[in-house]
């Protein structure tokens, strides 16, 4: 019995020590993070009994804003332009009563929520400090529009429920334009009745692959096909110049090694199947020929394809200042060790390569200014509720992915692709684009295809890339016929070019 006694005695001593420290850790050490969790229910009434700043486009539309609460709990409540909630709401995100925010909500917070200015005067000291700042984007709202537009139209046409582009600066990183479809509406998850937000959060499908919250822009990629041959030709210039000299045979399919499958052209590109395709580097290029781009890749080898990719920014987070950027993907060194298959295909974009389109509009932006890809941004500036200038955008360079001489070499052979190659007739030869396509084959048996084309222009002097993409296509379709028209119609918009 004593023996009892003496081990419960023991029990409660240990289980006082744990409360003891529990109630320590909770009043002590986690006290701060827990009163300034989002999560704490309190923090919500604080914040939502104070206003947060705007957010405009950088033609001063008013995106996102918060007006006086007519009910309920909370005195202020966020509202989204009606006109503009949809195009914008992968980019803006939304901020709910739960504490949870995505988008510029969350990425610019700080200076959104209601926060005490630093004093910069003694006068300062003796009045109320308590602000919000105004953050304008890069997006103009009126090529966010005419984006979505054609985007849009694309889907209705070909009933593709997925599709995306992005405009940038290639000189600043400044994005211009970003939408992909689907999108939604944020107003009903910023609702101040926490059951209708519940509801309206469950009918986007969050956990479904085809959720609207996810954006295909920038967090979601697909195969990048051809497009990615642009990458394939600067890491040849940069590590292997003289393959680009060596005379391809003409051929419709090649034997691998280690494979006893045939990898061929693209099987629609001709009335009897796979056309045969060859030549030097400036004619395999522009004719985007698959049977050239493998040998060039088996060439190459596992380093030089894989450290080429990563110079232009594969396997690593985009600095994108939004939450939630995807990693675009190509093989790693061991991946492509010792295994030609892997090295043959993913020289043209298939296989295990993925690429979100911001990725695909960093490459063609780092063609076009001269190997160095700028840091990708859609913050232009944060001003105080006076106006005064808080922090501006200070564009940097992200990666210095190729030289200028490889660059320009490059650019030549995408104005190829325009005047004599897959991309022919898309463009007016007075808009000096330089483009490529991309067809990447997907789905079982190749039945479908992932349609792209990335371009910037002017070629002499780049004021705009563009990356379009459109997933899931019949497979008798290419990036050209796909991608083509609605990259026109963007680079013409963005460069003022069409009405």
């Amino acid at each position: 019995m004593e023996k009892r006694i003496r081990r419960l005695g023991i029990f409660m001593v240990l289980c006082f020590i744990a409360l003891f420290i529990q109630l320590n850790n909770i009043q002590v050490i986690k006290a701060s993070s827990l009163a300034n969790s989002p999560q704490n229910p309190r923090v919500v009434a604080v914040q939502l009994s104070q206003p947060r700043g705007d957010i405009l486009s950088a033609d001063g539309v008013n995106l996102a804003t918060s007006v006086t609460a007519k009910s309920g709990l909370y005195k202020y409540r966020r509202v989204y332009n009606p006109n503009t909630a949809p195009l914008f709401a992968q980019i803006v995100g939304y901020d709910t009563i739960f504490g949870t925010r995505t988008g510029v909500e969350a990425e610019y917070n700080a200076y959104l929520q209601s926060h005490t200015r630093a004093a910069t005067s003694l006068r300062d000291l003796l009045v109320n400090r308590t602000t919000t700042d105004n953050v304008t984007l890069t997006i103009n709202s009126h090529l966010q529009l005419q984006v979505a537009a054609i985007m849009d139209q694309v889907g209705a046409q070909d009933n593709a429920p997925v599709e995306g582009a992005v405009v940038l600066n290639p000189k600043t990183g400044a994005i211009l334009a970003m939408y992909s479809n689907p999108t939604y509406d944020p107003n009903p998850l910023v609702s101040t009745n926490a059951a209708a937000v519940k509801a309206a959060y469950a009918q986007l499908n969050p956990t479904s692959g085809q959720s609207p919250l996810v954006s295909r822009t920038f967090q979601f990629g697909f195969l990048p096909g051809s497009t990615f041959k642009t990458v394939t030709t600067a890491a040849i210039y940069d590590h292997q110049p003289a393959l680009a000299k060596v005379d391809i045979p003409q051929q419709q399919c090649i034997p691998l090694p280690q494979s006893n499958i045939p990898l061929c052209n693209y099987g629609h590109s001709g009335p009897n199947g796979p056309e045969k395709c060859g030549g030097t580097l400036v004619i395999t290029l522009p004719a985007s020929c698959d049977t050239a781009f493998a040998q060039y890749g088996m060439a190459l080898g596992a380093q030089n394809l894989n450290s080429e990719a990563q110079a232009f920014g594969f396997n690593q987070r985009i600095p994108l200042d939004l939450p939630g950027v995807g990693v675009s993907n190509f093989p790693t060194v061991a991946q492509l060790t010792n295994n030609k298959p892997s090295q043959a295909y993913s020289a043209f974009g298939q296989q295990d390569v993925t690429a979100t389109a911001l990725q695909m509009s960093l490459v063609a932006a780092g063609m076009a200014n001269q190997g160095v890809v700028m840091t990708p941004h859609v913050m232009e500036q944060v001003r105080d509720t006076q106006g005064n200038l808080v922090r501006a955008y200070t564009p940097k360079p992200w990666l210095t992915a190729t030289n200028p001489i490889t660059a320009a070499a490059v650019t030549s052979l995408m104005q190829a692709v325009v005047t004599r190659g897959t991309a022919g007739g898309v463009f007016p030869a007075g808009w000096n684009v330089a483009a490529k396509t991309g067809t990447a084959e997907t789905g079982p048996n190749a039945s479908l295809t992932n349609d792209w084309m990335i371009a910037f222009a002017p070629a002499n002097d780049p004021k705009v890339a563009v990356a379009v993409v459109v997933p899931n296509q019949p497979g008798s379709d290419t990036g050209a016929s796909i991608s083509g028209p609605p990259t026109k119609a963007i680079l013409g918009d963005a460069l003022g070019l069409t009405p």
